[in-house]
């Protein structure tokens, strides 16, 4: 199996100059995939992933309401929605209601709190807060997956910073 790299987000709100940011950061990272676990709240918002032509999926959050509009042309799903990138399986939800380990990455979003951490073959994941709105952070990761290693690397900037630092956890 080739390195994947999959760049993912959750709760961006009507941040757009955050989510925009933030997109743009895990496209440069080399992102070969998007996921957003909810509450993007804005078509424009769901337009941006879409433009950056990566296969991408999104579940839809407690804020997207008046996404439902759309369903059906862009890839945004009731929670959980499980799918599979290559052989890797993975649930993704907003609300962290459904945290039980049956998948390789179980993603959820909603409490604006980056987490990251394996139990026994699960990654569990939460990519905190794209739109800096629980503290003053910005932040997304990217989930790198090569020859069994994982690792993930978290990203956050202030939201006046044009740098993002890093943090990278092996899991």
């Amino acid at each position: 199996m080739s390195k994947i790299k999959i760049g993912v987000l959750s709760d961006s709100h009507l941040k757009t100059t955050l989510h925009e940011a933030a997109i743009r950061q895990l496209v440069e990272e080399g992102a070969n995939y998007l996921l957003h676990a909810g509450d993007l709240e804005t078509k424009e918002h769901l337009d941006m992933l879409q433009a950056t032509q990566l296969p991408y999926l999104c579940v839809y959050g407690n804020n997207d309401t008046r996404l439902i509009q759309f369903y059906g042309e862009y890839p945004t799903y009731q929670e959980p929605h499980y799918f599979k990138i290559g052989e890797i399986k993975i649930k993704m939800m907003h609300m962290p209601y459904y945290l039980t380990p049956d998948a390789d990455i179980v993603i959820s979003g909603h409490t604006h709190k980056f987490e990251a951490c394996k139990i026994g073959e699960t990654l569990f994941l939460n990519p905190g807060e794209v739109c800096a709105r629980e503290k003053d952070l910005s932040e997304c990761v990217m989930v790198e997956i090569e020859e069994g290693s994982w690792k993930v690397v978290y990203y956050s900037r202030h939201p006046s910073d044009s740098n993002w630092s890093s943090r990278t956890i092996v899991l």
